[in-house]
């Protein structure tokens, strides 16, 4: 399960964090517009790259405990910032759905481990 699990909170990623990177219009359409749209993209990268070692991890069936910690820890982090910046109305609700997806990849990886015990 845990493969599968990187496999999919990778493709997640990648697919979601590239978004902006290759086309910022749409995205802003949706997300609302942003001030500084090079930030908005340096963060895609490197939330891309988390997605790349996580599919890279599962495709080679090698998630170890600390690919496991990269994948909870980015969708935790990400959570907080999404609920957060969305209570203090900076950020538009639409991005309580990326929470939303984010705690349920978190609880995935909390069965999975369940299952590993």
């Amino acid at each position: 399960m845990e493969r599968w699990l990187a496999g999919l909170q990778g493709g997640y990623f990648i697919l979601t964090r590239l978004w902006p990177v290759l086309h910022i219009k749409s995205f802003e359409y949706v997300s609302g517009p942003k001030t500084d749209d090079w930030l908005v993209k340096t963060v895609g990268v490197l939330i891309a790259v988390i997605g790349a070692v996580l599919v890279a991890a599962g495709l080679r069936e090698n998630v170890t405990p600390e690919v496991a910690m990269l994948a909870v820890g980015g969708a935790l982090g990400l959570t907080g910032i999404d609920v957060w910046y969305v209570a203090k109305r900076v950020i538009p609700s639409i991005y309580l759905l990326d929470a939303a997806a984010e705690v349920v990849l978190v609880g995935l990886w909390a069965f999975a481990w369940r299952l590993g015990q």
